[in-house]
């Protein structure tokens, strides 16, 4: 299984040097200074654990004027003899039309040869096959701006964990949140809650994102949605995406298995008009001690 994987590994690497000749510019591809390093690490020492999955993402101008497409690729190790896991996204698209577009890249990639690298020819299908989704996008928004009242609704979702430590993890969390302007937070520790608000589809974009590939012991647990006429910033309970932690108590081990100050993360929701999630999140009724 291990010379396997080995011969996988160097065909993505391969495959990754090829397009970032092709797209060299700054910000067509963009991806974790440490992916590269971490599988050659392995390449060079494969008694070791398996390396992070390659996760890259590259900009795809379509269409004139041009629009930009990002398509999301994430590598499982035995891949190209497993397919790649792909999602294309753009600003210019709604919810059903980047569905759409997403549903006919899988099937293109499908019917592909297996054990041949595709990520490629997955940027050239993006190229050649989204414009008509954009084009139905312009009608959609042009027959929406007619009507005399435009709704917009903040989406807030409220996720749960059993907990949150490693860093890779919630710099993927921070990262995706700021890239899909959402705010909200996420509270490091044991328990692990998040918050986010903002477009509902950058809200489902973010869950879709931090949970794949197989993020165990985590649920989404209360969604809030809340129509305006105004801007959805008006909306928000929280004014950028922040890093919460408060006093641990617990076992200072080696595995950081302890417990946030519940009662001090009870305080923070009040203060952020969302007492009420404490009980949705823990099953119990939040008190505050008295002082």
């Amino acid at each position: 299984m291990a010379v396997a994987v080995k011969d996988c590994l160097e065909l993505q690497l391969l495959e990754l040097e090829m397009l970032l000749s092709m797209f060299p510019k700054k910000g067509e591809i963009n991806l974790d200074e440490d992916a590269v390093p971490s599988v050659q690490r392995y390449l060079r020492n494969t008694d070791g654990g398996l390396p992070l999955q390659l996760e890259y993402s590259i900009a795809i101008d379509v269409g004139e004027p041009k629009v930009k497409v990002e398509l999301q690729v994430l590598l499982p190790h035995m891949y190209p003899h497993v397919a790649p896991q792909l999602f294309a996204r753009s600003d210019a698209l709604h919810r059903q039309q980047q569905l759409q577009l997403n549903t006919g890249l899988a099937s293109h990639i499908s019917s592909l040869d297996s054990g041949e690298v595709c990520v490629y020819e997955a940027v050239q299908w993006v190229k050649d096959n989204t414009l008509p989704y954009l084009e139905n996008s312009k009608i959609s928004s042009e027959s929406a701006s007619k009507e005399v009242v435009v709704k917009e609704t903040l989406h807030r979702m409220w996720i749960y964990s059993h907990h949150i430590y490693r860093q890779e993890l919630r710099k993927k969390i921070f990262d995706c949140a700021k890239k899909l302007n959402l705010t909200g937070f996420c509270l490091t520790g044991k328990p692990g809650v998040i918050c986010v608000e903002g477009l509902r589809e950058n809200c489902e974009e973010f869950w879709r994102v931090i949970r794949y590939p197989n993020w165990k012991h985590i649920s989404c647990k209360h969604v809030e949605n809340i129509e305006t006429e105004k801007s959805i910033d008006t909306l928000r309970l929280f004014c950028a995406f922040e890093d919460l932690q408060f006093q641990a108590h617990g076992d200072y081990g080696l595995r950081n298995d302890y417990h946030m100050d519940l009662g001090q993360f009870l305080e923070f929701l009040k203060q952020h008009q969302s007492g009420h999630i404490f009980q949705i999140l823990f099953g119990v009724e939040g008190k505050l001690s008295d002082k």
